[in-house]
C-alpha cells in the first residue's frame, strides 16, 4: 500500500485521481486543508477521516512517514517575502510547508499542482526558487509541465503546471501523452434544469454590453457562450459563482444558464457518486478551486509505474547479486 499525505487538500481532487490510477491502492494517512466549506465536502465523501487545518500551524512530527506528498498549493508573490528576507527565503509563502516537510519525511515523490502563470511569475523567477529548493532538499530528479484538461478526456480549456520530483535519481518519468479522447460539453450537461440557472435579462445585457466594449477596445474578455456540440467550455474559476460568465450555456428560446454544480463537478473529472453536500455559491467555489481528476489521475499513472520499475529493477539487481 502507498502512503499520500494530501496537503491544501480542497475537496480531496488530487488524491482521488491517485486513487483511481492505482485502483485503491493507495492510502491516505494525513490531510490538510483550512476552508471550512470545503472540509465539509471533503469529510461528506472521505467520512471518519481527521482533516487538520492550516498547515503552517502543523508539526512536521505530527505528520505520519509517506510514500508520496500532494499538494496544489496557492502561489502567493515570493518577490514579497523576497522584500524583507532576501529573493531566495521561501518562509511567509505557503510553498515553505510544503519544503519543510519534505526535508523532514523524505517522502519517495511529490505533486504539486499550480495555475499555468506560476512558470512565468515574476519572470520565471518563482518557478525557479520553487525548482532550486525541492533540489536542495534532495529531489535533484524533477519534472514540469504545463497539460490540458481536455487531453485527458474533460471538454474543458483548463491548462495547469504540474511539477513532479523523485528523490530516487534512478526513476524514470515522462508526462503522459494527450488521450486524443474527442469532448463534447454535452456528454457533462445535465437534462432537468431548474430555471434559478438561467441568468436575468439584466444580466444578459450587462454580459453583451461589456463584451462589446472590450471587443472597441481591442480585449477579447467577455461572457463564454457554449452548446451541447462544442468540443469544450473556458476554464471554471472559483468566481463562477458571481456571474458565471465565463461558461454559459445556450438555451433556445431564453436567455443562457449557468452550469449547475453537478455539471461543474462532471466538468472536472468528479463521478455523479461524489456528494456535494453545500450551496451553490460554496460548490462553485470549491469546483473551480479544484483539480481535472482526468488528468490528475494520468499523470498519478506515470508517477506509479516509475516508481514500481525502479523497485523491480532494484530488486532484480539484488537478485543477481546474490546469483554471483
Amino acid at each position: 500500500m502507498i502512503k499520500i499525505i494530501d496537503l491544501f487538500a480542497g475537496i480531496g481532487g488530487i488524491r482521488r485521481g491517485f486513487e483511481q490510477a492505482s485502483e485503491g491502492a493507495v492510502e491516505c494517512v494525513f490531510t490538510s486543508e483550512w476552508d471550512a466549506f470545503a472540509n465539509k465536502t471533503y469529510a461528506a465523501n472521505y467520512p471518519n477521516e481527521t482533516i487538520f487545518g492550516d498547515i503552517t500551524a502543523v508539526d512536521v512530527n505530527d505528520i505520519p512517514d509517506h510514500d508520496i506528498l500532494l499538494g496544489g498549493f496557492p502561489c502567493q508573490p515570493f518577490s514579497q517575502a523576497g522584500l524583507k528576507k532576501g529573493f531566495d527565503d521561501t518562509r511567509g509563502t505557503l510553498f515553505f510547508d510544503i519544503e519543510r516537510i519534505l526535508i523532514a519525511k523524505q517522502p519517495k515523490a511529490f505533486l504539486l499542482e499550480n495555475v499555468k502563470r506560476l512558470r512565468t511569475h515574476d519572470n520565471g523567477r518563482t518557478l525557479e526558487i520553487i525548482l532550486k529548493h525541492v533540489k536542495e532538499a534532495g529531489y535533484k530528479n524533477v519534472h514540469v509541465e504545463v497539460l490540458k484538461a481536455r487531453d485527458f478526456g474533460l471538454p474543458q480549456n483548463r491548462e495547469r503546471i504540474f511539477i513532479v520530483g523523485f528523490l530516487d535519481e534512478n526513476v524514470k518519468f515522462e508526462f503522459p501523452s494527450p488521450t486524443n479522447i474527442e469532448t463534447r460539453v454535452g456528454d457533462i450537461l445535465e437534462s432537468d434544469i431548474d430555471e434559478k440557472y438561467t441568468i436575468s435579462d439584466k444580466l444578459w445585457a450587462g454580459h453583451q454590453r461589456r463584451k462589446a466594449e472590450n471587443k472597441l477596445k481591442g480585449k477579447g474578455f467577455g461572457f463564454g457562450i457554449v452548446n451541447k456540440n462544442s468540443e469544450y467550455t473556458n476554464t471554471i474559476s472559483a468566481r463562477y459563482y458571481k456571474d458565471g460568465s465565463e461558461i454559459l450555456v445556450q438555451q433556445e428560446g431564453k436567455n443562457p444558464r449557468k452550469l449547475t454544480p453537478r455539471e461543474a463537478a462532471r466538468l472536472q473529472g468528479y463521478p455523479d457518486t461524489f456528494i456535494i453536500p453545500v450551496s451553490d455559491n460554496q460548490a462553485y467555489k470549491q469546483f473551480g478551486n479544484s483539480v481535472p481528476v482526468n488528468t490528475i489521475e494520468a499523470v498519478a499513472r506515470e508517477m506509479l509505474k516509475g516508481l514500481e520499475n525502479t523497485k523491480k529493477g532494484i530488486n532484480n539487481n539484488l537478485e543477481l547479486q546474490v546469483v554471483e
